[in-house]
This record gives C-alpha cells, structure tokens and sequence, in this order.
C-alpha cells in the first residue's frame, strides 16, 4: 500500500449518488509515478520515499542535478517530485517501483495538499474578512484596519497584526476528503469537495493521518 500519490488538478464537476444526491467533485488526473529515492533511517535518518510523477517534459526543462538523480533511479520525464513519510502497514519500496492510482478505493479518505491562487496584494477587508467603517457620512474610514497598537505601550507592532499583504500563493492542506470514484484506465481520481490550486496545478494525495 502506497502512502500517497502525485497528480494534477484537472478542475470541478458533480457527480450523483444512486439516491439522486448531488455531490461536488474535484477530478484529479494521479500517476503513474515512479519511486525515485527509499530514503532509511540507517542513511538519512528517517523512513521516507520520493515520488516522481511521471509526464511529458522536455530534456532541457530538467536541470543537469535533476537528471542525474533521476537517471540514477532510471526514471525519466519526471519535472514534479515529492517526498511521502513512511508509516507502519505501508509498502516497502525500492527505486524504479511504480506507484498507480488503482492502489486507492472508493471510500478511502485522503488529505489533499496544493498551492492556493495566489491573489497579489490585497488589503484586511479581503485578506481577512474585517467589515471596515461606514460608507457614508464622512467617515473617511471605509476599508482601513483600524487600531495597530498602543502608542504608549509598547509603542510598537506587535508580530502576528493582521494587515494588508501578500494573499494566496501558499501551501494548503485539505483534509479527509473522500475517494468518490477511481478510474484505473485513465488515472483520474475523483475526491469529494474542493481542493486548492487552479486547474492544472500540481497536487499531493496522500493517505489520510486521522
């Protein structure tokens, strides 16, 4: 049993249960990846394993360290590499070995993890939902975060103030989404719900931890 797979978000649809439920899914084309690095306790110090997923990618958009590390694997046209930490019940892998998505079921529930869109620069009303001032009236306070801090004590920001800056673009994890569907032909897995990231955008799918 694999502890996890990589893939691409494909983008959204729904999907209905025999009952005539209507449930939102997330299609996510998994695999095939190939096991690139075992890593050990004995020689890094810890029980891990890289996967490399597998696609169409041009020699030169692979750098000379890449594609040694590769070749050292005899995996080729893997841009996209990830490490999963293994756990007790987990496969024993060794480099060369593939990974499918056909080692996922219905039912199964898995964590999600991508990169959010990022959204540039953005201020508190968007970045963190404040309801800022009147609209009216000369309040000349519409969509300013109001109070920073004290001026006599202590006269300084303190870390952690929500403000204005730099919104998405960040690792997101999305967990215990259920496995709806899996089509082993195409390697597409379809997962309950959302998962962040634009379509297209690289993904991890690993087993869930809770």
């Amino acid at each position: 049993m694999s502890p996890g797979i990589l893939g691409k978000k494909i983008g959204m649809t729904q999907m209905f249960r025999p009952d005539g439920q209507a449930v939102p899914v997330t299609l996510l084309k998994t695999g095939p990846c190939m096991v690139v690095q075992r890593k050990t306790p004995t020689t890094d110090g810890y029980d891990a394993v890289q996967l490399g997923l597998l696609e169409f990618v041009k020699p030169q958009r692979i750098n000379k360290p890449s594609t040694g590390h590769l070749k050292k694997a005899g995996v080729e046209g893997a841009k996209f590499l990830r490490e999963f930490t293994l756990r007790p019940g987990d496969d024993d892998f060794k480099a060369g070995d593939q990974v499918l998505v056909e080692q996922f079921k219905p039912k199964d529930k898995v964590d999600v993890i991508g990169v959010s869109k990022g959204r540039g620069f953005a201020g508190v009303v968007k970045r963190h939902h404040f309801r800022g001032g009147e609209g009216s009236h000369g309040s000349m306070f519409h969509r300013a975060p109001g109070s920073i801090g004290a001026s006599s004590y202590p006269s300084r920001v303190v870390p952690g103030m929500r403000m204005g800056g730099q919104m998405g673009n960040g690792r997101v994890t999305v967990r215990n989404l259920e496995v709806v569907e899996v089509d082993v032909e195409d390697n597409v897995l379809v997962v309950k719900g959302a998962v962040p990231g634009p379509n297209g955008g690289y993904v991890l799918v690993r087993r869930s931890k809770r």
